[in-house]
């Protein structure tokens, strides 16, 4: 699988299959084929795949931990990124077609009501993450300050969850908030207890000290 993954192919392949939503919606755009409402479809399905985005990111570092492939690690910004393009398409969206791009507007229905608020607090927190993905960043930044900034992505999955959480509260649907907050829950908890086992896995000994029994 590392090989397959390492595979000069790999990204550009990956790059593809994360545009595909897009390029769907984008048809049935100038299709007519986005239903009888193509503004709400299209600002729901960019939603729900900022979300889905945000859940493939953050099983990254468990699926590459539990299966030892190194490889997953050199995709996890390019979907980090997809994450950030759709969450941008979707905020777009709801400016162009709820709000016709009238910017006092916008402001006022963010102060309103609070599901946008969350869902826009959550593409402010999003946008650092986004711009900070390079490697020249990483080196301004400092490894241990970038990766304490990009540790943000975790109240941003919440947010996220809340944000579409009260969305569909409107329509007393919740299947599908159950089904992304049950993901959420599992690959952050994976986390805490992945980091719990770490401080209790006894330490190497250096090469050349003996170590003493007590």
């Amino acid at each position: 699988m590392n090989k397959l993954l390492l595979h000069p192919a790999a990204k550009p392949l990956v790059f593809v299959l994360c545009l595909l939503p897009f390029a769907w919606l984008a048809y049935g755009a100038f299709t007519d084929g986005l239903g009888a409402n193509p503004a709400e479809h299209l600002i729901r399905s960019t939603g729900d795949w900022t979300l889905r985005f945000i859940c493939i990111v953050l099983a990254v570092t468990p699926l590459r931990v539990m299966t030892r492939t190194n490889a997953l690690a050199r995709f996890r910004r390019m979907l980090g990124l997809f994450a950030y393009f759709y969450v941008v398409v979707h905020l777009l969206s709801y400016s162009l077609f709820d709000m016709g791009f009238d910017i006092p507007a916008i402001a006022k229905d963010i102060a309103k009501r609070p599901f946008i608020l969350v869902g826009f607090t959550a593409f402010v927190l999003l946008t650092p993450l986004a711009a900070t993905s390079f490697n020249r960043a990483i080196k301004a930044l400092g490894a241990k300050r970038w990766q304490t900034l990009h540790k943000l992505v975790y109240g941003i999955a919440g947010l996220g969850l809340l944000h579409f959480f009260w969305m569909r509260a409107g329509k007393n649907n919740f299947a599908e908030v159950f089904v992304y907050a049950a993901i959420v829950a599992t690959l952050l908890g994976w986390r805490v207890w992945n980091s719990a086992r770490n401080r209790k896995a006894p330490r190497a000994v250096p090469t050349g000290r003996v170590q003493l029994s007590k």
